[in-house]
């Protein structure tokens, strides 16, 4: 496991060179303290918990920023390589085609990990200093930082696979802003559209929380969402008599699974790509 580790150590300093580390941990950070700080401002009349407004708040946002972040660190992670010449080099170690893979990949994600762990993090330990947070909101916290570090693991092995399916970085920029439309904006329009026009006849409760499996985002989301009690409250998904019917830890497999599943195409890609 020594090259994966190697590649992965690569990737990280590479992002630490070009500035994608320190721009993304700013970046999250500052959405979060300024959700941070407009999410405790109406705590005081309404009694709500003020953790558990900024996860509601933070995982709206994180669910269009966090992949489109994701998507522009990896759509060119094999084929910028071989565009500058350097996958050729690269491949001539002694280092197999899926530790290459998953070396960038591993990289690529711990670059996400951090920033989103020390951007969080920072702007939660500032709601803390002036506020009492109760355990629960911690954990739903908590909770919300572990999925979004595995929304964005997923879109990363997104964004490698569009990056080996292809021989340039304009087609696999193409890729990537297509992928986090449709996932992000499209998906849900359409089956929006088809829920309104189906009128409940063949899609079922049953039939979409299928759907809503087929889409990282939306697993995100519902996880957020219902969590905890707090985050159902907040959200407006207390009501709703079916907001239980798909588990967090469901949600958080079908996660790993949106993890897992582009990152093992993009292996098997890789190994017959041509060079």
């Amino acid at each position: 496991m020594m090259p994966v580790a190697t590649i992965a150590g690569q990737e990280i300093r590479a992002g630490l060179r070009n500035r994608w580390v320190v721009a993304t941990t700013l970046l999250l950070g500052a959405l979060a303290l300024s959700l941070v700080l407009l999410g405790s401002a109406p705590t005081g009349t309404v009694g709500a918990d003020p953790l558990s407004v900024v996860v509601v708040s933070l995982a709206s946002l994180t669910i269009f920023l966090l992949p489109l972040i994701a998507l522009l660190l990896s759509f060119d992670s094999i084929v910028g390589e071989q565009e500058r010449g350097t996958l050729t080099l690269l491949l001539s170690y002694p280092v197999a085609r899926w530790q290459v893979v998953v070396g960038k990949f591993l990289g690529q994600a711990a670059i996400i990990a951090i920033a989103t762990v020390i951007g969080y993090g920072a702007a939660a330990a500032a709601l803390a200093v002036s506020t009492k947070i109760s355990p629960a909101a911690w954990g739903g916290f908590a909770g919300m930082i572990g999925s979004s570090v595995l929304l964005g693991a997923a879109f990363v092995a997104i964004g490698s696979l569009a990056s080996i399916l292809v021989r340039e970085r304009a087609t696999a920029a193409g890729l990537a802003v297509g992928a986090w439309l449709f996932f992000v904006i499209l998906y849900d329009t359409a089956l929006l559209g088809i829920l309104v026009a189906d009128q409940g006849k063949t899609v079922t409760a049953g039939v979409l929380d299928v759907l809503l499996l087929f889409n990282p985002a939306d697993a995100y989301r519902l996880f957020n969402m219902t969590a905890t009690e707090g985050a159902s409250v907040y959200s407006g998904m207390a009501g709703l008599g079916e907001a239980g019917r798909l588990s967090p830890g469901l949600l958080l497999g079908a996660l790993l699974g949106w993890v897992v599943l582009p990152l093992v195409l993009a292996i098997l890609s890789f190994r017959r790509k041509q060079i």
